[in-house]
């Protein structure tokens, strides 16, 4: 089987044969094909197949309401005890509420979780954390936040209660694999889907990751679980895929995945990176601190804008939003 990776460029100077990186901003003249345990190989985009080409290049559906022809940047809200950066700082219903109230102004979708998935983390209670997102979610309905909220969780019940609640977007970290419920009451719910690559649980997943090509096994798992979706009738125009960066990884693993991240885009489907303040940035910048890591987040996000990604979830959204604007009138001449 042959891989195609578009090779991302944001250069104004853009040949004629050039097809556009997704519906997005960017651009490719170049592929790479990779197969497995075979040198890759460099084409011309416009020697891909028609299908191929409509398949990278194509627009990308709305999400949500929202148009990817930016990227998009979704606020963290963690309203747990233990998460690894902010644990503790939002629990409260009223912290929690001023939060996601600073954030709106800057973000697009405001993500908001009540169990921590950081590596070691015990499970929750579905009932113990429907009463820490639902009620939360329900506010800032009230309040008049009329953007997208998605809710990070991997129990149908919980989904379900944010979705009573106002929440528009479901985020699973196992791709609706842990809750044999969950796929049909996405599908019921007509929501759009976020679907992670991760292995095991937050309690075992970084016992000693192992992968044939990290790559190329994250990409097969995530075509099989978005398979998987639309046999539960969740359409793919409202499917999105994460690769799951530092959920079963190694730091190796991470590298990996971010310098190839475009790869994904063969999926036909949006693509989200979520690096945020995550462990391997302390590890390569010497900072044990997450909360101190906003400078490494700050690369990988506009890293991750440069290979074309169409959403960037993060903790620090004011300066997320600054460097993607900035990156963009730098890079191309104009302001996003």
């Amino acid at each position: 089987m042959e891989y195609l990776r578009p090779i991302p460029q944001f250069d104004p100077a853009r040949p004629a044969d050039a097809l556009p990186l997704a519906g997005g901003l960017g651009w490719f003249a170049q592929v790479e094909v990779i197969t497995r345990h075979q040198p890759a190989r460099i084409m011309a985009a416009s020697d891909l197949p028609l299908a191929d080409a409509q398949r990278l290049s194509a627009p990308r559906p709305h999400f949500a309401g929202l148009s990817l022809d930016r990227p998009r940047v979704m606020g963290i809200l963690n309203i747990t005890p233990d998460s690894f950066s902010d644990g503790g700082l939002f629990l409260a219903p009223e912290a929690a509420l001023m939060q996601a109230r600073r954030m709106a102004a800057a973000a697009d979708i405001i993500d908001i979780g009540g169990e921590s998935t950081r590596p070691g983390a015990a499970e929750v209670a579905a009932e113990e954390e429907v009463q820490r997102t639902a009620p939360v979610i329900a506010a800032l309905r009230a309040g008049g936040l009329d953007g997208p909220i998605s809710i990070d969780t991997r129990k149908a019940a919980v989904a379900q209660a944010a979705f009573a609640a106002g929440a528009s977007i479901l985020n699973d970290v196992t791709a609706l694999q842990y809750d044999p419920a969950m796929a049909g009451m996405a599908a019921a719910a007509q929501s759009p889907v976020i679907l992670m690559h991760s292995i095991k649980t937050p309690a075992t997943m970084q016992d000693d990751p192992q992968y044939d090509d990290v790559l190329l096994d994250v990409y097969d798992a995530l075509a099989a679980r978005i398979e998987a979706a639309a046999a539960q009738g969740i359409a793919r125009a409202r499917i999105a895929i994460d690769p799951g960066i530092g959920f079963g990884k190694t730091l190796a693993h991470n590298l990996a995945l971010l310098a190839r991240l475009s790869l994904f885009h063969n999926l036909g489907v949006p693509v989200l990176l979520g690096a945020s303040r995550k462990r391997f940035i302390g590890t390569i910048a010497r900072q044990d601190e997450a909360a101190r890591r906003m400078p490494g987040s700050l690369a990988v996000a506009l890293a991750g804008a440069a290979q074309g990604v169409q959403m960037i979830r993060v903790h620090d959204v004011d300066e997320t939003r600054q460097a993607l604007t900035l990156w963009a009138a730098a890079t191309m001449g104009y302001e996003i």
